[in-house]
């Protein structure tokens, strides 16, 4: 599972993220949205162990992220949004300098359903530059499900996918939280997390501001029953009106 508690990352005098606490249980796939600078990406980076929190604790699996890194990391998988690959390696190399950080060692019998998965079995020699975006995108999922993480987190996972791709990555999100992994979905896409999330973590200017089932933040906004993620996004995140000035009497 992942655990966050209080957290809060500065930068200098600006706080990015305040005082954040949430949990993704297994077989949970919680989305993470807000407008443009809300903290998300600072979120992920400190959920991740890329960068220190400035105060909080973060839980991976149980393990304390601060107190052992190495331990923390080995359950999770990060899929970031733009592709960082090594030139000079094939596809398959890939995989190998992946599985040798995590002391997998039947990492081919494991690289076959996945590779097979993502259209890419007949990738393998294949260098980087000889990849499409949405290629290198898959290449970057197939590294992190390799070593079957507890915990993973997709930052816009759909970003140069063809309709083909998209399908079966919806799917993909789908089949992990059913094996029992711990899933952080951020995107801009509120559709998708409206397909495949069970929850949703809303934040707005680095702090929470609704967190829970789409029913759920439909009742506490007052939006109709009917109403789709989008019209409840632009609810909470508006900007709400400063209430008149008291008066003395």
């Amino acid at each position: 599972m992942i655990e966050v508690t209080g957290l809060t990352k500065r930068y200098g005098e600006f706080t990015a993220v305040r005082e954040l606490s949430f949990t993704v249980q297994p077989g949970e796939v919680m989305g993470l949205v807000g407008p443009n600078g809300a903290g998300k990406t600072t979120t992920l980076r400190c959920a991740t162990g890329i960068i220190p929190p400035t105060l909080g604790t973060i839980r991976i699996g149980g393990t304390d992220l601060r107190e052992d890194p190495v331990g923390a990391k080995r359950r999770l998988a990060f899929m970031p949004d733009e592709p960082r690959l090594f030139d000079h390696l094939t596809v398959e190399q890939h995989l190998n300098f992946v599985a040798r950080l995590h002391g997998v060692t039947d990492w081919r019998e494991r690289a076959t359903p996945i590779l097979t998965d993502l259209e890419m079995a007949d990738k393998r020699a294949l260098l980087p530059g000889e990849l499409s975006r949405g290629m290198k995108q898959k290449l970057v999922i197939a590294c992190g499900l390799l070593h079957s993480p507890a915990v993973i987190f997709f930052d816009e996972p759909l970003t140069g996918l063809d309709p083909g791709g998209i399908r079966r990555m919806k799917e993909t999100m789908r089949r992990l939280a059913r094996d029992g992994a711990a899933i952080i979905l951020s995107s801009h896409l509120l559709s998708l997390v409206e397909e495949v999330c069970t929850h949703v973590l809303i934040l707005k200017a680095g702090e929470k501001v609704a967190d829970g089932s789409i029913t759920d933040i439909r009742t506490r906004f007052a939006v109709h029953p009917d109403a789709s993620l989008e019209e409840v996004f632009f609810k909470a995140t508006e900007d709400q009106p400063a209430p008149p000035p008291v008066l003395p009497p």
